[in-house]
This record gives structure tokens, C-alpha cells and sequence, in this order.
């Protein structure tokens, strides 16, 4: 609260002539506390010296004083414990808010003001503008922001996330839009940018030391705790908080940056140059775009490349959806490569699909040919288990089939006959009908059929009943052969001769 100079002079002649407190002064004048104290600071009088007189931490101020010279950083805790110990009986927590007054504080550091050459270097950072949901997915909103340092241009772009290829797509983007680049990027100390820091030793990201020497300009991070070496940067990222976010609609992610683009070119390019304000943004941007570096020919392949597991099921996990294959390609390891609105699946060098990059989580994104083929594939392949699975039971019926196929037969009809027989009068008696039907020289199932009726009759047998059996693959494909009775008639010749003896 702004007070007038008549108050404050009354502040300070209450307490230099009456010796009030603050608290005092505070009730008589009807202001806050914090006002008294904060003129009595700005008048050169430590707040620490405007405390009661006859402070139980005073018999300790000596030690205290001689202790935090020593180790300024001591914790308030620690030294908390030291006092008690020497007979300090005051609680710790009036005790942190004594020491906080006491504990000496490094003198505040002036800063020069930098100043740059046209197209001599640009400030990057990352900034968080919360997070959207797509579907299912939460996925947090990044602005990819770069300023340069001379005329003040801004780039801004939003992105999903703020990986490595999302990283290496802003500098892009701002590249070709100010058809040039600058000859230094200074970057905080971001994972994208340096990987590992010890004093002066500095281990770059490789992607982007590989990124750098393709474009030609120099990747240089700020010193530790020195964030006026970009404050040109961070003072545009709050720009774009203040000016550009804040109550903006927008309906997708593609919209917003259409809106940013403008934005940039726009209201941002036309405000004053905080260097010379006579001048705007856009006309010293003017005047340095020529001094940038040129592109290079060809652009960097930024596109997001990993490599896939493709399990026993067509598909493929990429950025939490299930993308579809071939059927032939599953049990393989293949290669997804993604841009911001395709993902391409490759074997090798060869692409083997390509789809619509989908944001959603959990979604399966598929083309109706890759499922078409694994229906018809699983369709000829059913025919094919059903074959086997009469062979194996009835071996004599493979000779039936090859004849049958010979004639032109329809082979799943008659392997679906033939399976209703051996289900209904069993593995002997089909095979029986079946010798009987390749004798008189009739491969066709109504000729087996009625050999198994013509047995049954001679039996006097009633027509065999059908058995529903559950749908399960492992009960109706079961086949089980009939074992040799011979060994009974043996147990029973031996019991024979053992009663006659």
C-alpha cells in the first residue's frame, strides 16, 4: 500500500522520540504492520533492531552472529540445536523467524546489458501452457519459443511434447519462416540441449550437435544460475502468456498455431523494438534478415523413428494407439517413422502401411485391406485345419479328397460331410464306407453316407443322435484314435485257461 509522506514522517517520530513498536504504531495509525516496518527499513533501520528490548535470544546473539559467519548456510534447525543446548529456551519456530533476520545475505549483483550484432544469435526455450485432452489422452501443450537476440523477431509454435524431434522441428520451422538462421543458439540448460554438465564441461545432446553441424551454427548454453543471458527469451515467453494465450479460444492444436503464426507476424512483429522504440519489431527484423545464414539445400530428417515389436496380432504401438500391418509381417521387429500427421510403418527400406497419426490413447487405426486379407487368410486356413484334422482321424480319407478334387469336387463341402459322418458313427466306420466308396469308384461323401446307413440297417441300429459340443476349438477339434482290442482277447484267452486248470 502506497502511503503519504506526512505518514511516514509521524512512522518514524513515534518511534526515534516515543520509542514505540511496531505494533503500537501500527494500532494508533490504523495501518498494517508490514507498512511500519517497510518504512522503517526503507529509513536504514535492520528490521532486526526493531524487535522488543530484552529478547530472550539476546544472551545468544554472539554465538549466533560468530556461528552464521562461519557458515552462512547453516541450517535453522541445526543451529537451533546448538542454542538449546547452550540454554536458549525460546520455540524453534520463533527462533527460524529470528534467524532469518540475522543471517547474512550476499551483497545483490548488477548486470551488464548484452548486446548482439544482426544475425549473431538467437534464445530457445520450452514453455508449459498446461495440458488438452484428445480423447482419451492428456497430453501436455509446449510452446516451442526463439527470439532473436537483435531485432526481437519471435517464433512460436506449439507442440504435444517437448521431445527431441519436436525440438529439432522448431528450429525448422523458425528457420524456413525467417528464410535463414542466426550464426548462435543459446539454450538453457535443457535435457534436449545438454545432457551432462560439470563446471565448464559440457556434453551436448548428440541429435543436436548432429542437427547443428547440418545447418552450420553454433549450439552454446548459458552459465549456471545466469538467467540474464537469456532474459530475452523468457521475457518472450511471458509475453506470450500475457498477450497471446491468456483467453484465447481455439478449437485444435493445427488452430492454435495458425493463430500463433498470425500472432507472430502481426502484433508481435509490429510492437516497438525494446532496443529503439522509434523502430518496430518487423522493420529491424528487416533489416537483419539478410545478415543470416543461408539454408542448406536439403532439410534435416527430423521425423520420429523407433522400432516396434510386432506381436502375434497385426498391429503396431506407436505414441499409445495400435497402428495396423500385414498380416505376413506379424512376429517381426519393424521401423516406425512419424511426422505430425503420418506415421509410416517400415520393413527395412520398404514401407508396408501408412496411416493417419491419431492423438487419442488406445485407439486401433487400421486400413481395410490389411484387415480383409487376415479374414481371407484365416478363412483358408480354417479349410485347412479341417482337412488335417479328418486326415489324421481317417488316413484313408486323403485318397478320397485328391480324387474328389481330381472330378472338380467342392473339397470344404465334402471335408464338412465327411466331419459330420465321423462325428455321428465314428473313426472305424467311416473308414470303412470310405474303402467301400473308393471301390466302387464314388469319392463323393453321399456315397460314404449311404454305406454308413446300409451298416447300421444290417445292425438293426437306430440312427445315431447328434452331440452338441460346447464351441471350443480344443473339444470339436479333438481327435481320438481308437486303440487295438486285440490285447483284450488275450487277457481273456489267458483267464479261459487258467479256470480250466
Amino acid at each position: 500500500m502506497t502511503i503519504s509522506t506526512e505518514l511516514e514522517a509521524q512512522i518514524l517520530r513515534y518511534y526515534h522520540v516515543e520509542k514505540w513498536r511496531v505494533g503500537t504504531i501500527s494500532r494508533q495509525l490504523n495501518v498494517h504492520h508490514s507498512v511500519v516496518s517497510r518504512v522503517l527499513l526503507q529509513a536504514g533501520i535492520p528490521k532486526a533492531n526493531v524487535m522488543k528490548g530484552g529478547s530472550i535470544i539476546t544472551p545468544f546473539l554472539a554465538f549466533i552472529m560468530e556461528t552464521l559467519k562461519h557458515y552462512p548456510k547453516l541450517a535453522a534447525s541445526r543451529l537451533y540445536e546448538m542454542v538449546h543446548q547452550r540454554g536458549y529456551s525460546g520455540g524453534v519456530d520463533h527462533f527460524r523467524h529470528l534467524i532469518s533476520l540475522y543471517r547474512p545475505r550476499p551483497p545483490a549483483e548488477a548486470y551488464l546489458r548484452l548486446r548482439t550484432l544482426p544475425g549473431e544469435q538467437a534464445q530457445v526455450d520450452w514453455g508449459h501452457f498446461g495440458y488438452i485432452d484428445i480423447g482419451k489422452a492428456r497430453r501436455p501443450l509446449m510452446a516451442f519459443v526463439m527470439v532473436l537476440s537483435y531485432s526481437r523477431k519471435i517464433f512460436l509454435r506449439f507442440y504435444l511434447n517437448q521431445q527431441m524431434t519436436n525440438f529439432l522441428r522448431g528450429h525448422e520451422a523458425a528457420f524456413t519462416e525467417w528464410s535463414g538462421l542466426p550464426r548462435v543458439c543459446l539454450y538453457d540448460n535443457l535435457k534436449s540441449a545438454v545432457l551432462e554438465r560439470q563446471g565448464d564441461a559440457i556434453r551436448f545432446h548428440p541429435t543436436l550437435l548432429e542437427f547443428a553441424a547440418h545447418y552450420r551454427f553454433e549450439p552454446r548454453p548459458v552459465a549456471v544460475a545466469r538467467g540474464n543471458e537469456k532474459g530475452r527469451v523468457e521475457r518472450a515467453i511471458r509475453y506470450v502468456r500475457d498477450n497471446f494465450f491468456a483467453a484465447r479460444v481455439w478449437k485444435d492444436i493445427d488452430d492454435l498455431n495458425q493463430q500463433a503464426m498470425e500472432w507472430c507476424n502481426g502484433i508481435a512483429a509490429n510492437r516497438p523494438c525494446p532496443e529503439d522504440k522509434k523502430f518496430s519489431v518487423n522493420e529491424i527484423f528487416l533489416e537483419e534478415q539478410p545478415k543470416l545464414l543461408q539454408l542448406p539445400d536439403n532439410p534435416y530428417p527430423a521425423d520420429e523413428r523407433k522400432e516396434v515389436n510386432v506381436g502375434k496380432t497385426p498391429y503396431v504401438r506407436f505414441d499409445l494407439n495400435d497402428y495396423s500391418v500385414p498380416h505376413q509381417h506379424v512376429r517381426r521387429v519393424l521401423t516406425v517413422s512419424a511426422t505430425l500427421d503420418k506415421v509410416f510403418i517400415l520393413d527395412g527400406a520398404t514401407t508396408i502401411a501408412e496411416h493417419e497419426r491419431n492423438y487419442d490413447k488406445g485407439r486401433q487405426i487400421e486400413q481395410e485391406s490389411h484387415i480383409k486379407d487376415l479374414v481371407a487368410y484365416k478363412k483358408q486356413a480354417k479349410k485347412h485345419r479341417s482337412q488335417d484334422r479328418l486326415i489324421q482321424a481317417v488316413p484313408v480319407s486323403e485318397t478320397l479328397l485328391t480324387q474328389a478334387a481330381s472330378r472338380g469336387y467342392p473339397l470344404s463341402m465334402i471335408t464338412a460331410n465327411l466331419l459330420n459322418l465321423l462325428e455321428r458313427y465314428g473313426t472305424s466306420e467311416l473308414e470303412i464306407a470310405i474303402h467301400e466308396a473308393l471301390s466302387r469308384g464314388v469319392p463323393h461323401p453321399n456315397a460314404v453316407r449311404l454305406t454308413l446307413e446300409k451298416r447300421r440297417e444290417e445292425r438293426n441300429q437306430l440312427p445315431p443322435l447328434k452331440i452338441d459340443l460346447p464351441d471350443d476349438k480344443r473339444v470339436r477339434e479333438l481327435v481320438v484314435r481308437p486303440h487295438d482290442l486285440n490285447h483284450y482277447d488275450q487277457l481273456k484267452f489267458i483267464e479261459e485257461q487258467n479256470n480250466e486248470k
